[in-house]
Protein backbone atom coordinates (compact mmCIF):
# COMPACT_ATOMS: atom_id res chain seq x y z
CA UNK A 1 0.00 0.00 0.00
CA UNK A 2 2.71 2.67 0.73
CA UNK A 3 4.36 2.18 -2.58
CA UNK A 4 1.01 3.03 -4.24
CA UNK A 5 0.37 5.83 -1.65
CA UNK A 6 3.95 7.02 -2.96
CA UNK A 7 3.13 6.96 -6.41
CA UNK A 8 -0.10 8.74 -5.99
CA UNK A 9 1.48 11.72 -4.27
CA UNK A 10 4.29 11.43 -7.25
CA UNK A 11 1.42 11.86 -9.42
CA UNK A 12 -0.57 14.53 -7.36
CA UNK A 13 2.68 16.94 -6.65
CA UNK A 14 4.30 16.56 -10.15
CA UNK A 15 1.19 17.85 -11.82
CA UNK A 16 0.77 20.46 -8.92
CA UNK A 17 3.84 21.76 -9.55
CA UNK A 18 3.52 21.52 -13.26
CA UNK A 19 0.62 23.36 -13.01
CA UNK A 20 2.54 26.06 -11.38
CA UNK A 21 4.82 26.09 -14.11
CA UNK A 22 7.57 25.04 -11.92
CA UNK A 23 10.11 21.65 -12.68
CA UNK A 24 9.05 18.66 -11.39
CA UNK A 25 12.56 16.79 -11.86
CA UNK A 26 12.97 16.59 -8.06
CA UNK A 27 10.17 15.95 -6.20
CA UNK A 28 11.94 15.84 -2.57
CA UNK A 29 9.61 13.26 -1.41
CA UNK A 30 10.75 11.66 2.08
CA UNK A 31 9.57 9.71 5.10
CA UNK A 32 8.71 13.06 7.48
CA UNK A 33 9.93 13.78 10.76
CA UNK A 34 9.50 11.74 13.71
CA UNK A 35 7.74 14.78 15.19
CA UNK A 36 5.78 15.61 12.31
CA UNK A 37 2.01 13.78 11.65
CA UNK A 38 1.93 12.73 7.98
CA UNK A 39 2.64 9.19 6.12
CA UNK A 40 5.23 11.25 3.37
CA UNK A 41 6.47 14.93 3.06
CA UNK A 42 7.78 16.90 0.53
CA UNK A 43 11.08 19.19 1.25
CA UNK A 44 10.49 20.87 -2.66
CA UNK A 45 9.91 24.12 -1.13
CA UNK A 46 13.52 24.30 -0.01
CA UNK A 47 14.72 23.74 -3.73
CA UNK A 48 12.49 25.89 -5.47
CA UNK A 49 12.13 29.39 -2.69
CA UNK A 50 15.02 30.73 -4.83
CA UNK A 51 13.35 30.28 -8.35
CA UNK A 52 10.32 31.33 -7.16
CA UNK A 53 11.50 34.47 -4.73
CA UNK A 54 9.87 33.71 -1.48
CA UNK A 55 10.04 32.04 1.58
CA UNK A 56 9.57 28.56 1.85
CA UNK A 57 7.14 28.06 4.14
CA UNK A 58 4.88 30.19 1.65
CA UNK A 59 5.86 28.31 -1.35
CA UNK A 60 4.90 24.93 0.68
CA UNK A 61 1.62 26.69 1.13
CA UNK A 62 1.20 27.28 -2.49
CA UNK A 63 2.34 23.69 -3.81
CA UNK A 64 0.11 21.97 -1.14
CA UNK A 65 -2.86 24.54 -2.50
CA UNK A 66 -2.21 23.65 -6.20
CA UNK A 67 -2.25 19.16 -5.19
CA UNK A 68 -5.77 17.49 -6.39
CA UNK A 69 -6.54 14.63 -4.07
CA UNK A 70 -9.87 14.12 -5.53
CA UNK A 71 -9.73 10.82 -7.44
CA UNK A 72 -6.68 9.22 -5.43
CA UNK A 73 -7.06 5.89 -3.90
CA UNK A 74 -5.33 6.60 -0.55
CA UNK A 75 -4.37 10.26 -0.59
CA UNK A 76 -6.70 11.95 2.12
CA UNK A 77 -5.64 15.25 2.44
CA UNK A 78 -2.62 17.79 1.89
CA UNK A 79 -1.01 20.47 4.40
CA UNK A 80 1.90 22.18 5.38
CA UNK A 81 4.20 22.03 8.49
CA UNK A 82 6.62 25.26 7.81
CA UNK A 83 8.29 24.82 4.58
CA UNK A 84 7.56 20.91 4.48
CA UNK A 85 4.34 20.11 2.50
CA UNK A 86 2.33 16.76 4.23
CA UNK A 87 0.52 13.95 2.53
CA UNK A 88 -1.70 11.97 4.41
CA UNK A 89 -3.33 8.54 3.66
CA UNK A 90 -6.42 7.96 4.47
CA UNK A 91 -8.36 4.87 6.30
CA UNK A 92 -8.76 2.56 3.48
CA UNK A 93 -4.95 2.73 3.19
CA UNK A 94 -4.23 1.25 6.73
CA UNK A 95 -7.48 -0.93 6.08
CA UNK A 96 -5.97 -2.70 2.67
CA UNK A 97 -2.58 -2.82 4.57
CA UNK A 98 -4.18 -4.99 7.06
CA UNK A 99 -5.97 -6.90 4.37
CA UNK A 100 -2.94 -7.38 2.74
CA UNK A 101 -0.03 -7.92 5.81
CA UNK A 102 -2.38 -10.39 8.30
CA UNK A 103 -3.70 -12.93 5.38
CA UNK A 104 0.12 -12.88 3.53
CA UNK A 105 2.80 -15.13 5.08
CA UNK A 106 4.93 -13.64 2.21
CA UNK A 107 4.25 -9.78 2.80
CA UNK A 108 6.61 -7.97 1.55
CA UNK A 109 7.80 -9.86 -1.43
CA UNK A 110 7.32 -7.90 -4.61
CA UNK A 111 6.42 -9.09 -7.74
CA UNK A 112 8.16 -11.01 -10.24
CA UNK A 113 10.60 -8.86 -12.24
CA UNK A 114 11.36 -11.45 -14.78
CA UNK A 115 15.02 -10.25 -14.07
CA UNK A 116 17.94 -12.92 -13.45
CA UNK A 117 20.72 -11.77 -11.37
CA UNK A 118 23.64 -13.72 -9.95
CA UNK A 119 25.26 -12.76 -6.55
CA UNK A 120 28.66 -13.80 -5.88
CA UNK A 121 29.70 -14.11 -2.29
CA UNK A 122 32.30 -15.74 0.28
CA UNK A 123 34.47 -17.29 -2.64
CA UNK A 124 37.32 -17.64 0.05
CA UNK A 125 40.39 -19.44 -0.86
CA UNK A 126 40.10 -23.23 -0.15
CA UNK A 127 43.00 -23.40 1.68
CA UNK A 128 41.63 -23.88 5.02
CA UNK A 129 38.75 -23.06 7.69
CA UNK A 130 36.82 -19.47 7.36
CA UNK A 131 38.25 -16.57 9.57
CA UNK A 132 35.89 -14.79 11.41
CA UNK A 133 37.98 -11.37 9.78
CA UNK A 134 35.86 -12.62 6.35
CA UNK A 135 32.64 -13.40 8.13
CA UNK A 136 31.18 -10.60 6.59
CA UNK A 137 31.02 -11.96 3.30
CA UNK A 138 28.76 -14.83 3.50
CA UNK A 139 26.76 -12.87 5.66
CA UNK A 140 26.29 -9.65 3.93
CA UNK A 141 26.11 -11.72 0.58
CA UNK A 142 23.82 -14.19 1.40
CA UNK A 143 21.19 -11.03 3.08
CA UNK A 144 22.07 -9.33 -0.16
CA UNK A 145 20.77 -12.22 -2.51
CA UNK A 146 17.69 -12.98 -0.18
CA UNK A 147 17.00 -9.20 -0.45
CA UNK A 148 16.66 -9.12 -4.18
CA UNK A 149 15.03 -12.40 -4.37
CA UNK A 150 12.18 -10.61 -2.11
CA UNK A 151 12.24 -7.68 -4.31
CA UNK A 152 11.70 -10.13 -7.34
CA UNK A 153 14.59 -11.26 -9.19
CA UNK A 154 15.14 -14.37 -10.33
CA UNK A 155 18.47 -14.99 -8.12
CA UNK A 156 21.13 -17.49 -8.55
CA UNK A 157 24.28 -17.40 -5.30
CA UNK A 158 27.47 -18.86 -6.62
CA UNK A 159 30.85 -18.69 -5.06
CA UNK A 160 33.92 -18.72 -7.27
CA UNK A 161 36.35 -20.92 -6.31
CA UNK A 162 39.89 -19.93 -6.74
CA UNK A 163 41.17 -23.41 -7.62
CA UNK A 164 44.17 -22.16 -10.05
CA UNK A 165 46.66 -19.77 -8.51
CA UNK A 166 50.10 -20.18 -6.52
CA UNK A 167 48.44 -21.20 -2.99
CA UNK A 168 46.20 -24.06 -4.56
CA UNK A 169 49.94 -25.21 -6.54
CA UNK A 170 51.41 -24.79 -3.39
CA UNK A 171 48.91 -26.95 -1.38
CA UNK A 172 48.81 -29.22 -3.67
CA UNK A 173 52.72 -29.92 -3.47
CA UNK A 174 52.47 -29.62 0.08
CA UNK A 175 49.89 -32.24 0.25
CA UNK A 176 51.82 -34.79 -1.88
CA UNK A 177 55.19 -34.17 -0.34
CA UNK A 178 54.62 -34.51 3.42
CA UNK A 179 52.94 -37.37 5.78
CA UNK A 180 50.91 -37.35 8.71
CA UNK A 181 54.15 -38.08 11.01
CA UNK A 182 55.83 -34.59 9.26
CA UNK A 183 53.11 -32.10 10.72
CA UNK A 184 53.35 -30.70 14.07
CA UNK A 185 49.64 -30.55 15.52
CA UNK A 186 46.67 -32.53 15.39
CA UNK A 187 43.55 -30.65 13.96
CA UNK A 188 41.92 -28.68 15.64
CA UNK A 189 38.32 -30.21 14.56
CA UNK A 190 37.00 -33.09 13.15
CA UNK A 191 37.08 -31.39 9.45
CA UNK A 192 38.64 -31.77 6.19
CA UNK A 193 39.53 -28.25 6.14
CA UNK A 194 40.94 -28.01 9.42
CA UNK A 195 43.11 -31.65 8.85
CA UNK A 196 43.97 -30.50 5.26
CA UNK A 197 44.92 -26.96 6.29
CA UNK A 198 48.05 -28.26 8.57
CA UNK A 199 49.75 -29.87 5.13
CA UNK A 200 49.30 -26.22 3.66
CA UNK A 201 51.00 -24.30 6.76
CA UNK A 202 53.66 -26.79 6.71
CA UNK A 203 54.19 -26.23 2.82
CA UNK A 204 54.95 -22.70 3.49
CA UNK A 205 57.07 -23.18 6.69
CA UNK A 206 59.17 -25.38 4.06
CA UNK A 207 59.47 -22.58 1.64
CA UNK A 208 60.34 -20.18 4.29
CA UNK A 209 62.55 -22.07 5.90
CA UNK A 210 64.13 -24.98 4.19
CA UNK A 211 67.90 -24.39 3.00
CA UNK A 212 68.23 -22.77 -0.70
CA UNK A 213 68.85 -26.12 -2.87
CA UNK A 214 65.45 -27.52 -1.63
CA UNK A 215 63.59 -24.64 -1.62
CA UNK A 216 64.73 -24.26 -5.54
CA UNK A 217 63.68 -27.95 -6.23
CA UNK A 218 60.30 -27.56 -4.71
CA UNK A 219 59.17 -24.47 -6.70
CA UNK A 220 60.05 -25.73 -9.43
CA UNK A 221 57.24 -28.66 -8.76
CA UNK A 222 55.15 -25.86 -7.68
CA UNK A 223 55.97 -24.11 -11.17
CA UNK A 224 54.79 -27.17 -12.74
CA UNK A 225 51.83 -27.72 -11.21
CA UNK A 226 50.66 -24.05 -12.72
CA UNK A 227 52.08 -24.85 -16.30
CA UNK A 228 49.88 -27.84 -15.95
CA UNK A 229 46.97 -26.20 -15.34
CA UNK A 230 47.65 -23.52 -18.08
CA UNK A 231 48.27 -26.32 -20.08
CA UNK A 232 45.20 -28.63 -19.80
CA UNK A 233 46.67 -31.68 -18.04
CA UNK A 234 43.99 -33.50 -16.95
CA UNK A 235 46.14 -35.34 -14.55
CA UNK A 236 47.21 -31.85 -12.95
CA UNK A 237 43.80 -30.83 -13.09
CA UNK A 238 42.70 -33.88 -10.89
CA UNK A 239 45.25 -33.71 -8.43
CA UNK A 240 44.54 -30.00 -7.41
CA UNK A 241 40.74 -30.56 -7.55
CA UNK A 242 41.36 -33.70 -4.86
CA UNK A 243 42.44 -31.04 -2.33
CA UNK A 244 40.35 -27.81 -3.66
CA UNK A 245 36.98 -30.08 -2.81
CA UNK A 246 37.98 -31.43 -0.08
CA UNK A 247 38.75 -28.60 1.94
CA UNK A 248 35.85 -26.41 0.25
CA UNK A 249 33.40 -29.24 1.55
CA UNK A 250 35.04 -29.14 4.79
CA UNK A 251 34.15 -24.90 4.22
CA UNK A 252 30.47 -25.48 3.04
CA UNK A 253 29.43 -27.24 6.08
CA UNK A 254 31.02 -24.23 7.97
CA UNK A 255 29.00 -21.64 6.04
CA UNK A 256 26.16 -24.06 6.12
CA UNK A 257 26.05 -23.07 10.22
CA UNK A 258 25.00 -19.34 8.99
CA UNK A 259 23.22 -20.18 6.99
CA UNK A 260 25.13 -19.55 3.90
CA UNK A 261 24.75 -21.43 0.79
CA UNK A 262 24.90 -21.39 -2.91
CA UNK A 263 23.34 -22.60 -6.33
CA UNK A 264 27.04 -22.85 -7.87
CA UNK A 265 30.39 -23.60 -7.10
CA UNK A 266 32.31 -22.01 -10.10
CA UNK A 267 35.44 -23.17 -10.41
CA UNK A 268 38.40 -20.85 -12.19
CA UNK A 269 40.05 -23.56 -13.71
CA UNK A 270 36.63 -23.73 -16.16
CA UNK A 271 37.57 -20.41 -17.82
CA UNK A 272 40.84 -22.12 -18.29
CA UNK A 273 39.40 -25.35 -19.84
CA UNK A 274 37.18 -23.85 -22.42
CA UNK A 275 39.37 -21.33 -23.89
CA UNK A 276 37.97 -18.29 -22.85
CA UNK A 277 40.69 -16.92 -20.70
CA UNK A 278 43.41 -17.03 -23.58
CA UNK A 279 40.55 -14.98 -25.83
CA UNK A 280 40.66 -12.66 -23.31
CA UNK A 281 44.56 -12.50 -23.35
CA UNK A 282 43.96 -12.04 -26.82
CA UNK A 283 41.69 -9.50 -27.43
CA UNK A 284 43.42 -7.38 -24.42
CA UNK A 285 46.65 -7.77 -26.47
CA UNK A 286 45.10 -6.28 -29.57
CA UNK A 287 43.62 -2.87 -27.82
CA UNK A 288 45.35 0.37 -27.88
CA UNK A 289 45.73 -0.15 -23.88
CA UNK A 290 47.68 -3.34 -24.16
CA UNK A 291 51.58 -2.66 -23.27
CA UNK A 292 54.66 -5.17 -23.13
CA UNK A 293 56.44 -3.89 -19.95
CA UNK A 294 58.28 -5.79 -17.47
CA UNK A 295 58.18 -9.20 -18.38
CA UNK A 296 54.56 -8.94 -18.62
CA UNK A 297 51.41 -7.88 -20.86
CA UNK A 298 49.85 -5.20 -18.95
CA UNK A 299 46.81 -2.67 -19.55
CA UNK A 300 47.28 1.20 -18.85
CA UNK A 301 44.03 2.16 -17.45
CA UNK A 302 44.63 6.26 -17.29
CA UNK A 303 41.54 7.33 -18.60
CA UNK A 304 39.75 5.35 -16.14
CA UNK A 305 41.23 7.05 -13.34
CA UNK A 306 43.11 4.19 -12.56
CA UNK A 307 47.11 4.82 -11.97
CA UNK A 308 48.36 1.18 -11.19
CA UNK A 309 48.60 -0.58 -14.62
CA UNK A 310 46.54 -4.41 -14.83
CA UNK A 311 48.56 -7.24 -15.06
CA UNK A 312 46.99 -9.89 -17.45
CA UNK A 313 49.70 -12.24 -18.53
CA UNK A 314 52.92 -12.99 -17.84
CA UNK A 315 56.12 -13.40 -19.75
CA UNK A 316 55.56 -17.27 -20.03
CA UNK A 317 51.99 -16.47 -21.13
CA UNK A 318 50.76 -17.92 -17.87
CA UNK A 319 47.19 -16.08 -16.88
CA UNK A 320 46.43 -14.52 -13.53
CA UNK A 321 43.58 -14.38 -11.10
CA UNK A 322 42.25 -11.45 -13.05
CA UNK A 323 42.35 -12.50 -16.21
CA UNK A 324 40.63 -15.62 -15.46
CA UNK A 325 37.91 -13.69 -13.78
CA UNK A 326 37.25 -11.37 -16.94
CA UNK A 327 36.31 -14.52 -18.32
CA UNK A 328 34.47 -15.30 -15.61
CA UNK A 329 32.36 -12.08 -15.45
CA UNK A 330 31.74 -12.06 -19.60
CA UNK A 331 30.57 -15.34 -18.93
CA UNK A 332 27.87 -14.11 -15.99
CA UNK A 333 27.10 -10.83 -18.28
CA UNK A 334 26.22 -14.20 -21.27
CA UNK A 335 23.93 -15.86 -18.66
CA UNK A 336 22.47 -13.31 -16.61
CA UNK A 337 20.85 -9.72 -16.72
CA UNK A 338 22.62 -8.54 -13.93
CA UNK A 339 25.69 -9.55 -11.65
CA UNK A 340 26.55 -8.39 -7.84
CA UNK A 341 29.74 -9.39 -6.24
CA UNK A 342 30.52 -8.95 -2.38
CA UNK A 343 34.01 -7.81 -1.98
CA UNK A 344 36.72 -7.26 0.68
CA UNK A 345 37.75 -4.22 0.99
CA UNK A 346 41.27 -4.88 -0.04
CA UNK A 347 39.66 -5.69 -3.11
CA UNK A 348 38.17 -2.22 -3.98
CA UNK A 349 41.57 -1.46 -7.09
CA UNK A 350 40.98 -5.08 -8.45
CA UNK A 351 36.52 -4.16 -8.62
CA UNK A 352 37.68 -0.82 -10.43
CA UNK A 353 39.98 -2.50 -12.39
CA UNK A 354 37.62 -5.04 -13.50
CA UNK A 355 35.01 -2.89 -14.14
CA UNK A 356 37.52 -0.71 -16.50
CA UNK A 357 38.54 -3.62 -18.31
CA UNK A 358 35.12 -4.80 -18.62
CA UNK A 359 34.12 -1.63 -20.27
CA UNK A 360 37.20 -1.76 -22.55
CA UNK A 361 36.10 -5.07 -23.76
CA UNK A 362 32.75 -3.60 -25.02
CA UNK A 363 30.47 -5.17 -22.24
CA UNK A 364 27.04 -3.09 -20.08
CA UNK A 365 29.55 -2.20 -16.97
CA UNK A 366 25.92 -0.78 -15.57
CA UNK A 367 24.72 -4.35 -15.19
CA UNK A 368 27.76 -4.88 -12.74
CA UNK A 369 27.23 -4.24 -9.08
CA UNK A 370 29.63 -4.18 -6.06
CA UNK A 371 29.34 -4.53 -2.48
CA UNK A 372 32.46 -3.58 -0.46
CA UNK A 373 32.92 -4.29 3.13
CA UNK A 374 35.54 -4.03 5.41
CA UNK A 375 36.59 -6.70 7.74
CA UNK A 376 35.21 -7.87 11.22
CA UNK A 377 37.44 -7.34 14.39
CA UNK A 378 37.22 -8.95 17.69
CA UNK A 379 38.20 -7.07 20.65
CA UNK A 380 41.46 -8.10 22.18
CA UNK A 381 40.77 -11.17 24.83
CA UNK A 382 37.11 -10.89 24.51
CA UNK A 383 36.73 -14.75 23.11
CA UNK A 384 39.23 -17.80 23.65
CA UNK A 385 40.97 -19.43 20.13
CA UNK A 386 41.68 -23.32 19.28
CA UNK A 387 44.68 -24.05 18.03
CA UNK A 388 45.80 -22.65 14.85
CA UNK A 389 46.26 -18.98 13.72
CA UNK A 390 43.40 -16.20 14.49
CA UNK A 391 40.14 -16.67 15.60
CA UNK A 392 37.82 -19.36 12.88
CA UNK A 393 34.14 -18.62 12.45
CA UNK A 394 33.33 -21.87 13.72
CA UNK A 395 34.63 -20.82 16.85
CA UNK A 396 32.33 -17.29 16.89
CA UNK A 397 29.31 -19.49 16.54
CA UNK A 398 30.33 -22.04 18.60
CA UNK A 399 30.76 -18.96 21.43
CA UNK A 400 27.49 -17.33 20.09
CA UNK A 401 25.26 -20.34 20.70
CA UNK A 402 26.56 -21.25 24.21
CA UNK A 403 26.72 -17.38 25.17
CA UNK A 404 22.19 -17.12 23.84
CA UNK A 405 22.19 -20.58 25.43
CA UNK A 406 23.63 -18.90 29.01
CA UNK A 407 21.20 -15.86 28.10
CA UNK A 408 18.13 -17.54 27.63
CA UNK A 409 18.60 -19.39 30.79
CA UNK A 410 19.23 -16.42 33.10
CA UNK A 411 15.58 -15.41 31.70
CA UNK A 412 14.03 -18.13 32.13
CA UNK A 413 11.87 -16.76 35.42
CA UNK A 414 11.26 -13.40 33.68
CA UNK A 415 9.23 -14.88 30.41
CA UNK A 416 5.94 -14.08 30.23
CA UNK A 417 4.70 -17.04 28.27
CA UNK A 418 3.53 -20.32 30.59
CA UNK A 419 4.63 -22.97 28.64
CA UNK A 420 7.29 -25.50 29.61
CA UNK A 421 10.82 -25.34 27.66
CA UNK A 422 12.79 -28.49 27.24
CA UNK A 423 16.25 -28.69 26.97
CA UNK A 424 15.67 -29.31 23.52
CA UNK A 425 13.40 -26.29 23.28
CA UNK A 426 16.51 -24.12 25.23
CA UNK A 427 19.10 -25.60 22.72
CA UNK A 428 17.00 -24.37 19.94
CA UNK A 429 16.42 -21.03 21.43
CA UNK A 430 20.10 -20.97 22.31
CA UNK A 431 21.03 -21.69 18.31
CA UNK A 432 18.51 -19.19 17.14
CA UNK A 433 19.51 -16.23 18.84
CA UNK A 434 22.89 -16.98 19.34
CA UNK A 435 23.83 -17.55 15.09
CA UNK A 436 21.20 -14.83 15.04
CA UNK A 437 23.18 -12.17 17.30
CA UNK A 438 25.90 -12.83 15.24
CA UNK A 439 24.33 -12.37 11.96
CA UNK A 440 22.10 -9.36 12.93
CA UNK A 441 25.26 -7.48 14.32
CA UNK A 442 27.46 -8.09 11.36
CA UNK A 443 24.78 -7.20 8.22
CA UNK A 444 23.01 -4.42 10.12
CA UNK A 445 26.18 -2.10 10.20
CA UNK A 446 26.85 -0.04 6.56
CA UNK A 447 29.52 -2.70 4.61
CA UNK A 448 31.90 -0.06 3.95
CA UNK A 449 32.33 0.59 7.96
CA UNK A 450 35.04 -1.37 10.16
CA UNK A 451 33.26 -3.03 13.11
CA UNK A 452 34.30 -4.69 16.01
CA UNK A 453 31.59 -7.48 17.49
CA UNK A 454 31.22 -6.89 20.87
CA UNK A 455 28.94 -9.97 22.48
CA UNK A 456 27.14 -7.37 25.13
CA UNK A 457 25.85 -5.46 22.56
CA UNK A 458 25.15 -8.20 20.04
CA UNK A 459 23.63 -10.30 22.95
CA UNK A 460 21.24 -7.21 24.17
CA UNK A 461 17.56 -8.70 24.51
CA UNK A 462 16.76 -4.61 25.71
CA UNK A 463 18.87 -3.22 23.07
CA UNK A 464 19.00 -2.51 19.29
CA UNK A 465 20.21 -6.58 18.29
CA UNK A 466 18.97 -9.30 17.11
CA UNK A 467 17.40 -10.83 20.44
CA UNK A 468 15.51 -7.08 20.64
CA UNK A 469 14.15 -7.74 17.29
CA UNK A 470 13.46 -11.63 17.46
CA UNK A 471 11.47 -11.10 20.94
CA UNK A 472 8.87 -9.20 18.71
CA UNK A 473 7.99 -12.09 16.43
CA UNK A 474 8.06 -14.58 19.68
CA UNK A 475 5.97 -12.16 21.11
CA UNK A 476 3.11 -11.94 17.80
CA UNK A 477 3.18 -16.25 18.08
CA UNK A 478 2.64 -16.28 22.22
CA UNK A 479 -0.37 -13.66 21.24
CA UNK A 480 -1.89 -15.32 18.51
CA UNK A 481 -1.47 -19.00 20.52
CA UNK A 482 -3.99 -17.19 23.24
CA UNK A 483 -6.03 -15.69 21.23
CA UNK A 484 -6.79 -19.27 19.52
CA UNK A 485 -6.38 -20.84 22.52
CA UNK A 486 -9.54 -18.53 23.82
CA UNK A 487 -11.24 -19.52 20.31
CA UNK A 488 -10.19 -16.40 18.98
CA UNK A 489 -10.03 -16.69 15.24
CA UNK A 490 -6.87 -16.19 13.98
CA UNK A 491 -5.82 -15.03 10.50
CA UNK A 492 -5.20 -17.78 7.78
CA UNK A 493 -2.72 -17.17 5.03
CA UNK A 494 -4.23 -16.89 1.89
CA UNK A 495 -8.16 -17.05 3.66
CA UNK A 496 -10.21 -13.83 3.22
CA UNK A 497 -10.11 -11.14 6.75
CA UNK A 498 -13.03 -10.16 8.03
CA UNK A 499 -12.12 -7.40 10.61
CA UNK A 500 -13.05 -3.54 10.73
CA UNK A 501 -9.98 -2.22 10.51
CA UNK A 502 -11.43 1.41 11.57
CA UNK A 503 -11.90 0.23 14.96
CA UNK A 504 -8.12 0.54 15.63
CA UNK A 505 -8.03 4.40 17.00
CA UNK A 506 -5.05 3.97 19.45
CA UNK A 507 -2.26 5.69 18.16
CA UNK A 508 -0.15 3.13 18.90
CA UNK A 509 -1.68 0.61 16.84
CA UNK A 510 -2.53 3.26 13.72
CA UNK A 511 1.54 4.02 14.33
CA UNK A 512 2.39 -0.19 14.17
CA UNK A 513 -0.15 -0.34 11.06
CA UNK A 514 2.25 1.99 8.90
CA UNK A 515 5.26 0.31 9.42
CA UNK A 516 3.60 -2.14 8.67
CA UNK A 517 2.46 -0.87 5.25
CA UNK A 518 6.24 0.85 4.50
CA UNK A 519 7.69 -2.71 4.71
CA UNK A 520 7.81 -3.41 0.60
CA UNK A 521 9.12 0.10 0.32
CA UNK A 522 11.99 -0.76 2.14
CA UNK A 523 12.43 -3.95 0.48
CA UNK A 524 12.15 -1.90 -2.57
CA UNK A 525 14.62 0.50 -1.90
CA UNK A 526 16.70 -1.66 -0.20
CA UNK A 527 17.57 -3.84 -3.12
CA UNK A 528 17.91 -1.24 -5.54
CA UNK A 529 20.73 0.14 -3.46
CA UNK A 530 21.96 -2.87 -2.38
CA UNK A 531 21.86 -2.31 1.12
CA UNK A 532 20.20 -5.15 3.42
CA UNK A 533 21.41 -3.21 6.71
CA UNK A 534 18.71 -0.56 6.39
CA UNK A 535 16.00 -3.31 6.16
CA UNK A 536 18.21 -4.45 10.00
CA UNK A 537 17.26 -0.17 10.71
CA UNK A 538 13.57 -1.18 9.76
CA UNK A 539 13.01 -3.68 12.12
CA UNK A 540 14.63 -1.69 14.70
CA UNK A 541 12.26 0.99 14.47
CA UNK A 542 9.28 -1.98 13.68
CA UNK A 543 10.38 -3.26 17.15
CA UNK A 544 9.61 0.11 19.08
CA UNK A 545 6.52 0.31 17.16
CA UNK A 546 5.58 -3.13 18.06
CA UNK A 547 6.05 -2.80 21.46
CA UNK A 548 4.54 0.49 22.47
CA UNK A 549 1.23 -1.09 20.91
CA UNK A 550 2.28 -4.08 23.03
CA UNK A 551 2.24 -2.06 26.25
CA UNK A 552 -1.05 -0.05 25.29
CA UNK A 553 -3.14 -2.60 23.34
CA UNK A 554 -4.17 -5.54 24.99
CA UNK A 555 -5.55 -8.21 22.53
CA UNK A 556 -7.19 -10.81 23.74
CA UNK A 557 -8.65 -8.72 26.70
CA UNK A 558 -9.82 -6.09 24.62
CA UNK A 559 -13.37 -4.56 25.22
CA UNK A 560 -15.21 -5.91 22.28
CA UNK A 561 -15.09 -8.53 19.83
CA UNK A 562 -14.74 -6.40 16.90
CA UNK A 563 -11.62 -4.86 18.95
CA UNK A 564 -9.82 -7.59 19.52
CA UNK A 565 -10.85 -9.22 16.37
CA UNK A 566 -8.90 -6.31 15.02
CA UNK A 567 -5.60 -6.25 16.96
CA UNK A 568 -5.76 -10.05 16.55
CA UNK A 569 -5.46 -9.26 12.99
CA UNK A 570 -2.65 -6.52 13.21
CA UNK A 571 -0.93 -9.31 15.38
CA UNK A 572 -0.70 -11.29 12.72
CA UNK A 573 0.57 -8.43 10.14
CA UNK A 574 3.20 -7.69 12.47
CA UNK A 575 4.39 -11.08 12.69
CA UNK A 576 4.78 -11.76 8.89
CA UNK A 577 6.30 -8.23 8.52
CA UNK A 578 8.94 -8.86 11.33
CA UNK A 579 9.39 -12.91 10.02
CA UNK A 580 10.28 -11.73 6.58
CA UNK A 581 12.40 -8.80 7.06
CA UNK A 582 14.80 -11.16 9.41
CA UNK A 583 14.87 -13.72 6.34
CA UNK A 584 15.78 -10.80 4.47
CA UNK A 585 19.14 -10.43 7.07
CA UNK A 586 18.86 -14.58 7.05
CA UNK A 587 18.19 -13.99 11.19
CA UNK A 588 15.94 -17.25 12.77
CA UNK A 589 11.92 -15.68 13.94
CA UNK A 590 11.72 -17.84 17.41
CA UNK A 591 8.16 -18.67 17.96
CA UNK A 592 9.41 -18.65 21.76
CA UNK A 593 11.86 -17.18 23.73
Amino acid sequence: MFRQFRSEVEAALADALAALDLPTDDLGIERPPDDMDATLASSVAFRLAGEVGDAPPNVATRVAEAVAVDDATYLASVDTAGPYVNFHANDQYLADTLDAAATDADYGALSDRDTSVVVEHTSANPTGPVHVGRARNPIVGDAVANLLAYAGYDVDRHYYVNDAGRQMAVFTWAYERFDESDLDAEPARDRAEYDLVRYYRKGNAYLENADSADVEAAEAEISAILQGLEAGDEETYERVGEVVDTVLGGMKDCLARLPAEFDEFVKETRFMRDGSTDEIATRLKETDHAVYEEDAWQLELDDWGIDKNLVFLRSDDTSLYTTRDLAHHEWKFANYDRAVTVLGEDHKLQADQLDATLELLGNDVDRLGHVIYSYVNLPEGKMSTRRGTGVMLDDLLDEAIDRAREAVESRMDDRIRDDDLTDADVDRIAHQVGIGAVRYDIVSKQPAKAITFEWDDALDFEGQSAPFVQYVHARCCGILDEAESEGVAVPEPGEPLDVDASVLETEEARDLLREVARFPAAIESAAEDLEPHTIATFTREFADAYNAFYRECPVVTAESDDLRAARVALVAAARHTMANALDVLGVEAPESM
